[in-house]
This record gives C-alpha cells, structure tokens and sequence, in this order.
C-alpha cells in the first residue's frame, strides 16, 4: 500500500485515510519554489479526473485541503526529500529545489496508479549516487525535440538527474554552431543504406532547440551534458573539413562524407595539426556557451592510431613531446592522452569538467578527468584506484540497452543480452573495492545507442523496463533491492507507463 513505488523509496509507512486531488486545487509554495510547483501541478493537471490543478504563494489556510512544498535546510543529503499524505493535505519539504522535484515525481506517481484518490503515507527519501544518467544516442539516428522531452519527463518519474545527449559520431553531426554552418551543412544528413536509390536522412539540433531541451531538463533538475567526439568517431565532421584528418592536410583530394554504415574507422583529427586545436577550441566555446552544465563529454573512445603513426605532422609531435619508447618506437596514445589533456585544458578555462569514455585513461589523463567505465567494470576499477571519478556503465549485462532483453530471433537489438534482471543485478560500486576508492564511484548510467533504433518507439522498447530497473539500482539503497520485490512492484508500475503511452518491452525479465 503506497510501497509499489519504482524506484523503491528508503522508508515508506501507509497510513489511515485518503487525500482527494480535486480540481481548482492549488499548490502552495514559496517564490523560490515557483518552477517547481508549476511543474508539479502540470504533472497533477494531466491526472484523469483531477482537472487544472493552480500554484499560489501564498500559505495554505487551515484546514482546507492543499498541496504545500516547503524546503528545509536542516535535511543533510543533496535531493533528500519527505512526502506527507493525510487526509488534511500533502506535504512535500526537501534539501533543496532537486530534492522537491524528487518528491513530486513520487506524487505524480502515486497518482497516475491511484488516480486523484491518494492513500496517506509517509515517505522519507534520498538518492545513493549523485550521478543517475542515461543517454541517448542522436547521432547514428535523429530523435525529435518533443520525443527527447517525453523522455526526460520519464526520466524525472525514475529520479534520474542527467541526460548525456550523444550529439555527433561518424555517420553525423548533430549541433548546430552559430560560428560552424559547414558542420551541419555538410554533416547532419547521410544517404539511407536501407535503400539503393538516393534517399537522404537525418536532422540537427538548432540553438533553439538546444535552449528548448536544456530548459526542459532544468524545470525538472536534470543536467544536459553534451558529447562531442574527438579524436575517433569523427567522419562527420571532417566531412566539412577533410583538412582536419591526416590524410587530408597532405592531399587536398581527400574527401568525407557522413558515414552509411557503422563501426571503427580509420581517419580521425590529426592531433599533430594545430589548426585542428583551434577549431576545437572556437567549437568548445560555443558548446559551453549554450550548454549550462558543469560538464562536456569528450569521447575518447575507440579512436585508431594507423593514421597518426604514418602522418608526418604527429610523428613530429611526437617527438617534439619525447614519446618515444626506449627502442624508438612512437606512443599514440600518449598522444590521444596529450590531445585529450588539451580538450580538457580548453574546457577547464570555460568553467567546465571533461568527461571521457575510459580509453583516456590509456597514456594518461588529468586527474580532474572524469571517467565513464564502459569496457566492463575493470576499466572503472582501475580509475577509481587511480583516483579518478567515475561512472559505472557498463556494456556487459548492465547498462547497454541496445542489447535484447532475451536471447531469442524475435527480439531487437544486437551485440549482446541484457535482461531486465541482470539491469537489475548491477551494482556500480564492485564487491571488493575499498571505502576510499569505492568514494570515487560517483553513480551509473544507461546508454542507448541506436544504429538500430530508427524510431522513438523503438527506442521506448530498448529503455523500458531495463530504465526503470537501473533507476532503483542508481536510487535505491542497496538493502532495499530484491528482485522478487520489483517484479511485483513493476506489475504496477507499467500500468503507468500505459497511462504514459510508453511502448514498454512485456517479454520475460530474466
């Protein structure tokens, strides 16, 4: 009763009596919690029955029914909230502004599976990790602006707080530039390899459209971290600018085009280019410039070093910078540790913090660098001995949601399997790993990569249930967990991604 919660809260008590949400009700609450409350009665205001739900400042008066939230600045915990149910009315008090949020998604999700008659309750509640993200790969295919907002308010109901958005990769380039038409001009469309005939598809991302996403994000307290790929995974962009590859600084017949198909690919930025740095750095000042948030994800993954070792401009590098071993071997990737550094130096004036896929930790990176363990959990570990914060996701039976929910021919997905039990089973912080090096294991998150996923339904199909199971394991205390538990508790649950119009995956979970 009130316990059917996803993800489960830390305390939950039922309590006697009902509090009935009616229309022309109101949410009280204080100037500074203005946007919060608005976003709270939206929520409400779409609860069938419940009819146009108002805010006001002003205090709620005595014994009338109301909805109150309230911040207290005695709670310890950052997003720590309680949510109080009677029959007399609802209160939402918190940390801070993230931590009412928190508690209104609790609301809102009492109500979409009760409707506007709320059981009373108690809940008090807080995060285990400060970082609970999920990506979305808009690279290899294009989502629209209303669907990625549909999902960050999914992502609000599961307490998620980031939502990295995978902006350009090789068969396209996402991000329009004020400063940069060509990247977009030349990068943001490809020929369909699902058809002979010349069929051009894609899209990108205007400024608008990136303000309108980040604000979205915001009202919910959800932080946009861009990615912007470098030095691999970059076609697209050296479509415009062929120059910027090896080959292309030597022969000006060097030509690129977005990528049709997927995997590694042999051209990258020349690092032994300084032009190439300082286009990077003129695109970075526009990315910081319109993203708000603390932190760019720089890629670093996956990036061949043929290219460099036969480019004359790098082996100079090179050896300017002694990377040479001691049989006189060259070291790429001290190199791509080199060019990385530089990213993060450009990022660093700017106010910001880079984050890489954990190939930059191969040659070394700065110690500021913060690591997403994708290659297992051992990359991680390693990190997190190092000293380094990281971000669990791994791809192996955890955090890849492109993978099938079951290893049978009818389901989607490719490279692996990933059943919503073993989402479940996850834990970012591996058995083993000491206090002081288990601190530096800052959350999880999902990844959805979409070479395969052509439509926002089938990108519904991949994220859920496994998203829901992945956000208790981000949330949730890990004494709170077991399976069995969720299982029941998530019977209930899709009863409201229905109401949500979610097209969930309703296969075997394990």
């Amino acid at each position: 009763m009130g316990c059917d919660l996803v993800p489960v809260p830390v305390f939950c008590e039922a309590k006697e009596g009902v509090f009935e949400v009616g229309p022309g009700m109101n949410v009280h609450a204080p100037l500074e919690l203005e946007k919060e409350a608005a976003l709270l009665a939206g929520w409400l205001s779409g609860i069938e029955g419940v009819g146009l739900i108002g805010i006001s400042r002003a205090p709620a008066e005595p014994g009338v029914a109301s909805i109150s939230l309230s911040l207290e600045p005695g709670m310890r915990r950052a997003e720590e909230y309680e949510l109080n149910i009677a029959p007399q009315g609802v209160r939402i008090a918190a940390k801070d502004a993230a931590g009412i949020v928190r508690g209104a998604a609790t609301l809102w999700e009492l109500a979409l599976s009760q409707g506007r008659t709320l059981r009373s309750l108690q809940i008090r509640d807080w995060p285990r990790f400060a970082w609970r993200g999920f990506m979305l790969d808009c690279a290899r295919n294009f989502f629209r602006v209303e669907f990625i907002e549909k999902l960050l308010d999914l992502a609000a109901l599961h307490k998620l707080n980031v939502f990295h958005w995978h902006l350009t990769d090789d068969q396209a380039w996402r991000l329009e530039l004020a400063s940069k038409p060509e990247l977009t001009g030349r990068g943001a469309f490809r020929q369909d390899i699902r058809y002979e005939i010349e069929l051009k598809k894609g899209g990108f991302y205007t400024r608008a459209d990136v303000a309108r996403i980040v604000e979205y994000a915001a009202a919910r307290h959800i932080m946009v971290v861009p990615e912007i790929e470098t030095p691999g995974h970059s076609t697209a962009l050296l479509a415009s600018h062929p120059e910027f590859s090896c080959r292309g600084a030597i022969d000006s017949s060097v030509q690129f085009k977005p990528e049709d198909h997927y995997g590694i690919f042999e051209d990258i930025l020349c690092a032994g280019n300084d032009r190439v740095l300082a286009f990077m750095d003129e695109i970075l000042d526009e990315v910081c410039a319109i993203f708000p948030g603390h932190y760019v994800h720089m890629g670093g993954d996956e990036a061949p070093k043929a290219r460099w070792l036969s480019c004359p401009a790098c082996k100079s590098r090179m050896d300017a910078l002694g990377m040479r071993t001691g049989d006189g071997r060259y070291e790429p990737e001290r190199l791509q540790a080199w060019f990385m550094g530089r990213m993060a130096e450009m990022l660093a004036r700017r106010g910001k913090r880079m984050i890489g896929w954990d190939e930059v930790l191969e040659g070394g990176i700065r110690k500021d660098t913060l690591i997403m363990s994708w290659r297992g959990a051992e990359p991680g570990i390693r990190a997190a001995f190092l000293g380094y914060d990281v971000i669990m996701c791994p791809q192996t039976k955890a955090c890849y949601l492109d993978h099938k929910h079951l290893d049978v021919p009818e389901e989607p997905g490719h490279l692996g399997v990933c059943t919503v039990k073993d989402a479940y089973s996850f834990d970012p912080v591996p058995d083993g790993l000491h206090e002081e090096e288990a601190v530096h294991i800052i959350g999880g998150q999902a990844n959805l990569w979409s070479e395969l996923v052509y439509f926002g339904r089938q990108a519904e199909y991949m994220l859920f249930p496994r998203l829901c199971a992945l956000s208790e394991v981000f949330w949730s205390p890990r004494e709170n967990r077991n399976f069995d538990d969720f299982s029941r508790r998530l019977t209930i649950h899709t009863q409201r991604l229905d109401i949500l119009d979610v097209l969930y995956y309703k296969g075997k979970l394990f």
